[in-house]
Formats: structure tokens, C-alpha cells, sequence
């Protein structure tokens, strides 16, 4: 997720990805990722913090399944009050199919709040400026969305690459005009991390715009280049790859932040095997 104050609403630059993405496919686009791991209902528990350790936010990742359709939910609320609500909805029949995503930014956390929307059905889009009057920053119209769209999928793609495997998929950006640009998931050095007594096999993926798109259309925005940026990934890769953690920006120029899973705080010994002599 990116996103410019510095430039009115005419020119504010709106990318996403999803931390937690078809219509004919147009030329030079790959082929949607295989499922190999078939997505199912899931609730998962989130922090974010910043480079310092310090705890923003706290998150909660839901997921449920209608057949082959999938809703994923991920809501950050932060300690200001800033909120991060994305939503996608997508497809698994033989690959992932992105349907719909949503994204709403709001608070102090997020200097350009805002609220979007791309549909498959149509190709329609929608950007919106939550800082100014509705009415008068309303963006929208239609897209050929290629195939292998990942806006809000990147990790569930990640997790079905082939191990040590590289793609390269697209995502939407908005300037407010909508842009697809490449996007390449490569996969970077492996670790062990223990885990409680379990030792496990960790692979990190960098998430890299395709170099020259972003970087040019960034410099036309901005009247300069912009400093290289990334996102990382770490996956726990022993058997079904799991989520350990995200680093990056959650809007273009923000501060790197990083997710991780949460654990209780206070577990509450009454009742539980805990308390049993």
C-alpha cells in the first residue's frame, strides 16, 4: 500500500499490494499462480511495530471460503486510532483469481487517507480521498486486469511458489489514473528459527517493482527519483509454508514497519491444564 500527501488528489499516487493479488490476458502477462496449497477458513492475530520494537497496532487476519471463493479480511487498528481495513475476495479453481479488493486508510497514521476499490467483473475501479469532500475527489472508470493481478494475494501466492522458485506478477496503481506494473517475487537467503525447541527452515522473498515502471512513473510524480524501496517476507518453509513475518512501508514514503504474528500478553492460568497439579 502507497500513498502520497505531498501532491493533490489529481496526482496522488495510490498503490497497493496486500501485506496478507481476470479477464483476457493481455500481452507479456504470466500465467496466475497454481494452487498447490488450497486456501481454507483461518483467524489469525497480528502486531505491527515499528523499527524501534515499539507496538502500533494490533490485527487480525479472517478468513472464510464458499466453495471455490475465498473472503479474506485484514484489519489493523492502531493505539492513534488510525485503521487499515483490506479485503479480497478470489478464486481458487486450478490458480488464484483475484475478484475483488477493497482498502480503506484512515487516521493520523496515514497522511492521505483514503478508500479504494477494483472489481474483475467489468475491470471497474474507484479511488477516493477520505481528507476532502467526497464529492469533488471521486476517481473511477474500467481496466483490463491481467490474469495473474495479485493486488491483496501476495502472500498466498508466495506460499504456493515452488521452493526457490521466482515469479513475476502485476498489481494496480493508481495515479490516480490506474497503472499495472510488474511486480517480481524473488526469493532471497534460508535460515533456521527456533521455535520453542523446534528448529525450522526459514526463506526470506523480496518484493521488487520490475525495474524502470514504478521508478519512472514515481520520478514523473514526484519530479524526482525516488529511493530504492522493497518489501521482505519471511516464510516458515518446512512442509506447508507458513507466515512468520512482513517488512515495508504500508504508503509510499512511510516509515518501514514490521508484522508479525502475536502471542497473548497474559494467559490466564484459572481453569486451564496450567493450574492442575
Amino acid at each position: 500500500m502507497w500513498m502520497l500527501k505531498a501532491l493533490p488528489i489529481r496526482r496522488r499516487f495510490v498503490g497497493f499490494l496486500l501485506v496478507w493479488s481476470l479477464c483476457m490476458a493481455g500481452p507479456g502477462y504470466a500465467e496466475p499462480v497454481a494452487v498447490r496449497f488450497p486456501e481454507g477458513a483461518t483467524h489469525g492475530y497480528l502486531t505491527v511495530r515499528d523499527n524501534g520494537g515499539t507496538r502500533l497496532a494490533d490485527g487480525e487476519l479472517i478468513q472464510t471460503t464458499r466453495g471455490d471463493l475465498v473472503d479474506a479480511r485484514l484489519i489493523f487498528r492502531f493505539r492513534d486510532g488510525s485503521v487499515h481495513d483490506e479485503r479480497v475476495t478470489f478464486t481458487q479453481r486450478r490458480v488464484f483469481t483475484l475478484e475483488t479488493y477493497t482498502l480503506q486508510q484512515r487516521g493520523p497514521s496515514f497522511p492521505s487517507p483514503v478508500a479504494l476499490s477494483l472489481n474483475r467483473k467489468g475491470g471497474v475501479y474507484r479511488v477516493q480521498s477520505l481528507e476532502t469532500d467526497p464529492a469533488t475527489t471521486l476517481t473511477r472508470g474500467r481496466l483490463e486486469l491481467p490474469p495473474d493481478l495479485c493486488n491483496g494475494m501476495v502472500l498466498t501466492l508466495l506460499r504456493n511458489l515452488p521452493q526457490g522458485g521466482e515469479e513475476t506478477v502485476h498489481v494496480v496503481a493508481f495515479t490516480p489514473e490506474p497503472k499495472v506494473v510488474p511486480l517480481r517475487l524473488v526469493p532471497g537467503g534460508t535460515s533456521s528459527i527456533r521455535i520453542g525447541h523446534l528448529t525450522k527452515r526459514m526463506t526470506q522473498y523480496v518484493l521488487e517493482p520490475k525495474p524502470g515502471r514504478l521508478t519512472t512513473l514515481f520520478g514523473k510524480l514526484l519530479g524526482r527519483l525516488p529511493q530504492a524501496f522493497h518489501y521482505r517476507v519471511w516464510l516458515l518453509t518446512d512442509d506447508v509454508p507458513a507466515f512468520a513475518a512482513f517488512e515495508g512501508p504500508l504508503y509510499l514514503g512511510g516509515p518501514t514497519w514490521r508484522i508479525e504474528q502475536s502471542v497473548p500478553a497474559v494467559w490466564p492460568l484459572e481453569g486451564t491444564l496450567a493450574s492442575v497439579k
